[in-house]
């Protein structure tokens, strides 16, 4: 007796896609591993936490700033090709780091490398997206998010752990044998792709019209926002563990895996529901979020409270990643590339902004527990986004709009348009393949 429709579907995730998850396992470990080497790469580079803390704004900087520009720049280049050399060039970025004799070349590492970072994001995003159906976009968001999430129970911790037992710079050479391994993975796996012609060629000026859009900036400003309540956070981490918790440094590495284990909960837990109740999803994500911050920056003295607190922040703040993702493509549906690229850039607009207003708090001698009351106040914020886009979508009757169209949408993807207007009001919008 043949599957359901929709389990058949869900069995059809493209081979390409968990490759493209597993390469964001080694982007996301180096993006996230600085968390747990902070405090031994101030150390030695003789700098303060709060400086060691721009690393992690430095590689965001880089990711806001490459992701609209290569993905414009690659718009008509084979996407295989592109996210073959982008992997590449972040690999020897990790090697420069590893090398770095001073702060200021492991900073300019750390910003080429978001660069290449950003770019194998925004077109990684596109490829991901562009193989599935329009009812699995969150699902298959879900897949690469999932790395990063792995990231942070694997690869940040076992940073961490290198860092304290060889190194802070045996972290990134780690990362590099990551990000090989990764590009043999993209080499096999990936398929090849046609640059289209004629009509069907990518025109960027023609993309560029999704910008003209007022929900795609409330979906870049609540992505942004969340971005930055969970970064605040996340970057001082480490210290706030073991100066304000009080747990010795040997228990930072595990703390960190639970925040991962959060992670791929709450990523799990997203991808499952976010593409039949997209707003419920961001609203109970995000909501939730803020009140995890509150509590920790009330029970940060309280070192069972505090680790117990990183993995329910894990488990809140990636629950909305897949919904979130999925939000950019459905309002951009026309210009798939910049809409990854757009989303890209506001996680780490968010991902800047966290640690810089951070170590604002850190260096004004608030303490640790006011990172987290910061984090919580920019989640009440990405929540009052999110009540306007939702205010603007009922009020216009779309969730999803065909805002920049390069070309005619197929008859399954318009039906999707339609019923997408209607899928956080329905329990069975999200089984229509």
């Amino acid at each position: 007796m043949p599957a359901p429709p929709d389990r058949a579907e869900r069995a059809r995730m493209p081979i390409a896609v968990y490759i493209l998850g597993l390469s964001v396992f080694a982007l996301g470990t180096s993006e996230f591993m600085l968390s747990g080497i902070l405090q031994p790469l101030a150390r030695d580079m003789h700098v303060s936490i709060p400086q060691a803390g721009l690393l992690v704004s430095a590689f965001a900087i880089g990711m806001v700033v490459g992701a609209p520009t290569l993905a414009a720049a690659t718009l008509r280049l084979p996407r295989r090709t592109t996210l073959i050399a982008l992997l590449a060039v972040f690999g020897v970025g990790q090697v420069a780091g590893a090398l770095a004799p001073s702060y200021t070349v492991l900073f300019i590492s750390r910003v080429v490398s978001a660069l290449a970072c950003a770019g194998f994001w925004a077109v990684g995003a596109a490829v991901a997206v562009s193989l599935v159906p329009f009812t699995a976009r969150a699902r298959a968001m879900a897949v690469m998010v999932g790395g990063l999430s792995i990231a942070n129970i694997a690869g940040v911790p076992a940073g961490a752990l290198l860092g304290q037992s060889a190194g802070w710079r045996a972290a990134f050479w780690g990362v590099a044998v990551l990000s090989a391994i990764g590009l043999v993975g993209v080499i096999a796996f990936v398929p090849r792709t046609e640059v289209p012609t004629g009509e069907d060629r990518p025109q960027l000026r023609r993309e560029l019209t999704i910008y003209r859009d007022k929900e795609v900036w409330l979906a870049l400003g609540a992505t942004a926002l969340n971005g930055a309540a969970v970064f605040a956070l996340f970057s001082y981490l480490s210290p706030l563990l073991t100066d304000t918790a009080g747990l010795a440094e040997s228990w930072v590495p595990t703390v960190l895996a639970l925040f991962g284990v959060g992670a791929l909960i709450g990523t799990y837990i997203g991808g499952r529901i976010a593409d039949a109740h997209l707003f419920p999803t961001l609203f109970g994500g995000i909501i939730a979020s803020t009140l995890v911050l509150a509590v920790l920056a009330l029970t940060a003295h309280n070192s069972v409270a505090a680790i117990a607190l990183s993995l329910m922040l894990g488990v809140t703040a990636f629950t909305t990643a897949p919904a979130l993702n999925a939000r950019m493509f459905n309002v951009a549906n026309a210009a798939p590339t910049l809409a990854g690229a757009t989303t890209t850039a506001a996680f780490n607009i968010g991902n800047t902004l966290g640690p810089w207003l951070g170590g604002l708090v850190i260096s004004a001698h608030w303490g640790y527990p006011a990172v987290a009351w910061t984090g919580a106040a920019l989640a009440a914020a990405a929540v009052a986004a999110t009540a306007v886009a939702y205010r603007l979508q009922r009020s216009t009757g779309a969730a999803s709009r065909l805002v920049a169209s390069s070309e005619a949408p197929q008859p399954h993807e318009a039906a999707a348009d339609d019923r997408s207007a209607t899928d956080d009001r329905s329990a069975t919008a999200g089984k229509r393949l």
